[in-house]
C-alpha cells in the first residue's frame, strides 16, 4: 500500500473517531439535559404538593375558625339561658322585697290603729296585723337569710307616707282612713301572693308564699268587714246629728 493511501485511511479513521466522539458528547448532554429537567419537574411536583398542602392547612384553619364560632354562638346560648334563669329568680327576690317592705308597713301602721282607732273593730284589726304581720315577716327574714337575699328594713317611702298622714287624723276619721286604705292594699297583697304561690320559681319562696295567703285573704275579709262597720257607724252618727 502506497504511503498516500495509509495517508487517507489515517484520515478517515480520525474523522470517524471525531464524529463519535461528538455524537456521544450531544447523547450525554441531552441525557443530563433531560435528568435537568426531570428534576425541575420533580421540583415543580413539589410545589405543588406544597400549595396544596398550604390549601389544606388554610382549609384546617378555616374549620377551625368555624369550630371556634359554633363554640362562641353555645356559650352565647348558655348565657342567654343563664339570664332566662336569672330573670325568674330576680322576680322572686323582688316578691320578697315588696313582701318585706309591706310587711312593715302593715306592722307600722298596725300598731298605729290599735293606740288611735275609736271603732273597736279597727282596734282589733290593728292589733291583729302586728301580729299576724311580725310572725310572717320574721319567717321570710329566716327565709331569705338562708337563700342569701337581702330585704328592706323599713316600709316603702309611699307607705311611710301614708302612715304620717294617718298620725295626724283622729276618731271617725282616722277609722275610715285606715281601713280604706287596708282593703285596698291587701287586695294587692293577695293578688301578688296569689301569683307567687301559683308560678313562682322558687321552691321556697312558692311555699310560703301559699300557706301565707290564707292568713291575707282573711285579712282582707276582716278589714271590708271593719269598713263596713266604720262607714255604718258614720251614717248612724250623721242620721243622729240631723236628728
Amino acid at each position: 500500500m502506497s504511503k498516500q493511501n495509509k495517508y487517507f485511511m489515517t484520515l478517515g479513521a480520525t474523522v470517524c473517531f471525531a464524529v463519535s466522539s461528538i455524537a456521544f458528547a450531544q447523547s450525554g448532554s441531552a441525557a443530563s439535559g433531560g435528568q435537568g429537567a426531570g428534576a425541575g419537574a420533580q421540583s415543580s411536583g413539589s410545589r405543588a404538593q406544597s400549595t396544596v398542602s398550604g390549601a389544606q392547612s388554610t382549609g384546617s384553619g378555616a374549620l377551625g375558625t368555624s369550630a371556634g364560632q359554633s363554640s362562641a354562638s353555645s356559650t352565647t346560648g348558655h348565657d342567654s339561658t343563664t339570664d332566662h334563669s336569672a330573670g325568674s329568680g330576680g322576680a322572686d327576690q323582688k316578691f320578697a322585697q315588696d313582701a318585706a317592705a309591706g310587711g312593715l308597713a302593715e306592722v307600722e301602721m298596725g300598731q298605729l290603729a290599735a293606740d288611735k282607732a275609736s271603732n273597736e273593730k279597727v282596734k282589733q284589726f290593728g292589733q291583729r296585723m302586728v301580729t299576724d304581720h311580725s310572725k310572717a315577716n320574721t319567717e321570710l327574714k329566716t327565709l331569705a337569710s338562708k337563700k342569701g337575699l337581702t330585704l328592706p328594713d323599713s316600709p316603702k317611702p309611699k307607705d311611710k307616707s301614708m302612715a304620717q298622714k294617718m298620725s295626724k287624723l283622729s276618731g271617725a276619721a282616722f277609722d275610715k282612713a285606715y281601713m280604706q286604705d287596708m282593703v285596698k292594699d291587701h287586695q294587692k297583697d293577695v293578688a301578688e301572693f296569689q301569683k307567687e304561690a301559683s308560678s313562682g320559681s322558687d321552691p321556697d319562696l312558692k311555699a310560703w308564699a301559699g300557706t301565707t295567703l290564707p292568713v291575707l285573704q282573711e285579712h282582707l275579709k276582716m278589714a271590708k268587714e271593719a269598713l263596713s262597720a266604720v262607714n255604718g257607724s258614720s251614717t248612724g252618727s250623721s242620721q243622729s246629728s240631723g236628728q
